[in-house]
């Protein structure tokens, strides 16, 4: 039996998961990595770190299966999307620990800018002028680790996302890996063109990258390259698919049409809507980004809306605040009281992103009383999520013109039905989970299953797609009304901040 493998390189953790023909898993593993915060608004990872768990990972879920690498027609990769990597391709080792996505440090550089080039670069990219994007981040690197200017200018720099990063290593590091992304990375950065799918040169210039450091720009879904048969699979398997993990997660529920949509809900929370060929330039504070791209056909465009803290949120009540011991445990804690007592929370902490982009937001915990105790704060935080989620598909459907009929979802808090059925309470429509909630993983093994002809086509892909759980509005609910109207005043309390 033919088995195809999905390294998915998250925010805080990596995994690779094997899936048969039938999309069903067959064998996983996954490991956390070390979150640096080295001060108020930075995020780091260390790229050298995420390489060893992604080696560990692929032994154990190879070694879970009972296969060995030559069992695997294809591998696809997918990856926190905006975190930034630079490093020395002679000896394959990091010149900086990695920015991550959330990271918040270039935003005076971005306040800087003209509001002509703002202008410029949001018409090309379909972005917001936001730290969350990469191209400044890689300027920080540039202009701020002497290390990094040294090697651009010896010719040895490298740098890109992370799908770059590992396909790199993947494909022999230093030994000959090859530097490629896929449109749906590249389409994060600030510097690819919309239109052209390529770098675009003023933007290049606009924030001091010099093309040669960038990784050539692919579609999601062809051969690569094979990986080092020296490397953790031991034999040369085809690297066919790469996807950025909230476009693979589209890709994983088979939102292939003009009108479907997906949100995901991880350390952020994700909602994209597929526009088909056309990019829609939004008006309600959305991104316009690359849904996906098969090989030689047209690239596919989505609207996004991005929540920077959502699972991150219940880290932070566990790790910072410690009101639980695990992230599973803050379902029976909410479930402890009736509703919220008033206790309403914004979890702001690197700014509002969609719709609102406020970099001067940061997080509050409002109507505090004395009767309010951790389980109406655990409460809130699983409302927050919610409410967040309501005001990016709001936007969403301002933009299309389209109320969507229900809502598909998928990612680790979709395992809460409390969560679920607060999401369907104040949206007022039916949430959907799949049958396999591995959405992300799964839509990279779809795209590299179709780059080397083990899956026919995205009919085939559709077919596959079954729903496992179902929550229905409850009409009576309040937090659509009421509730609503409360967040909203509580979202104005978060606003100017920071100076």
């Amino acid at each position: 039996m033919a088995y195809i493998g999905s390294l998915d390189q998250g925010t805080s953790s990596t995994r690779f998961i094997v899936f048969d023909g039938a999309g069903k898993i067959v064998g996983q593993h996954q490991l956390e990595h070390t979150q640096f915060l080295p001060q108020a608004g930075w995020v780091e990872h260390d790229a050298a770190e995420i390489w060893k768990r992604t080696e560990d990972v692929i032994a154990g879920a190879l070694k879970a299966a009972r296969i060995s690498g030559s069992d695997l027609v294809a591998i696809g990769i997918t990856n926190q999307r905006e975190t930034t990597v630079v490093w020395d391709k002679t000896t394959g080792a990091p010149l900086s620990h990695a920015i991550v996505w959330q990271d918040t440090r270039t935003s005076d550089f971005l306040n800087s800018l003209s509001e002509t080039s703002k202008a410029s670069i949001t018409h090309k990219t379909g972005l917001a002028i936001a730290p969350y994007f990469s191209g400044s981040k890689m300027r920080w690197l540039i202009k701020n680790v002497p290390a990094v200017q040294d090697a651009i200018n010896d010719g040895r720099a490298l740098m890109g996302t992370v799908d770059s990063w590992l396909l790199w290593n993947l494909s022999g590091g230093p030994r000959g890996g090859v530097h490629f992304t896929d449109v749906t990375n590249a389409s994060r950065t600030l510097l690819m063109n919309l239109e052209t799918l390529q770098w675009d040169e003023e933007l290049l210039k606009l924030f001091e990258i010099p093309r040669s450091v960038l990784p050539t720009i692919k579609s999601s879904s062809e051969i690569y390259a094979k990986t080092d048969p020296s490397g953790a699979f031991g034999s040369a398997v085809p690297i066919s698919g790469i996807v950025g993990d909230q476009q693979a997660a589209m890709v994983g529920q088979a939102c292939f049409e003009r009108g479907e949509s997906k949100t995901t809900y991880g350390t952020g929370n994700f909602a994209l809507l597929n526009t088909g060929t056309e990019i829609v330039r939004s008006k309600n504070g959305l991104l316009t980004t690359v849904c996906f791209k098969f090989g030689e056909e047209p690239a596919r465009y989505a609207l996004e809306g991005s929540v920077a803290v959502t699972g991150s949120a219940i880290q932070w009540l566990r790790d910072q605040l410690q009101i639980i011991s695990s992230a599973p445990d803050i379902e029976g804690l909410a479930k402890s009281v009736p509703d919220n007592g008033g206790v309403y929370f914004v979890p702001a902490f690197s700014g509002l992103f969609a719709p609102y982009w406020r970099n001067d937001a940061r997080g509050v915990v409002v109507g505090l009383t004395r009767a309010a105790t951790k389980a109406h704060l655990a409460r809130a935080a699983l409302e927050a999520i919610c409410y967040q989620t309501r005001d990016v598909l709001d936007a969403m459907s301002a933009d299309s013109g389209v109320k969507l009929p229900e809502m598909r979802v998928d990612g680790g808090i979709t395992a809460n039905a409390l969560c679920m059925q607060m999401q369907s309470d104040i949206m007022g429509v039916d949430v959907v989970r799949p049958l396999v909630i591995e959405t992300t993983a799964l839509g990279a093994a779809y795209a590299a299953g179709l780059a080397v002809g083990f899956f026919k086509d995205v009919a085939e892909l559709r077919s596959k797609w079954q729903e496992g759980r179902r929550w229905s509005a409850v009409k009576t609910s309040e937090l659509a009304t009421s509730g609503y109207v409360q967040w909203k005043k509580a979202i104005e309390r978060t606003l100017n901040w920071v100076e």
